[in-house]
């Protein structure tokens, strides 16, 4: 899994559009071994971010829990606390 797609069901509020998309343009960057397409795979490229941040979407509509919804800021200093331990910075 690439390092930079983070989880994004069972948050409060919850995931935004360009969150989504964020995360389907790092998938389909990683799927395709590229970060800037050539001209002649642009179109289908960009096509491919948009079809899979869509069904993203619904995914995260879709899915159900019983676990409390998390809060972005009490997760990422969780995250930076991780990172201070594994870096020493």
């Amino acid at each position: 899994m690439c390092r930079n797609i983070r989880p994004l069901n069972n948050f409060e509020p919850p995931a935004t559009k360009d969150e989504v998309t964020a995360a389907a343009l790092q998938y389909v960057r990683k799927v395709a071994g590229t970060t800037k397409p050539s001209q002649a795979n642009e179109a289908v490229f960009y096509e491919a971010v948009r079809e899979i941040a869509h069904l993203t979407q619904h995914l995260l509509e879709d899915l159900v829990t019983t676990a409390p919804p998390k809060d972005r800021e009490v997760e990422a200093a969780r995250a930076k606390a991780r990172a201070q331990l594994r870096y020493g910075t």
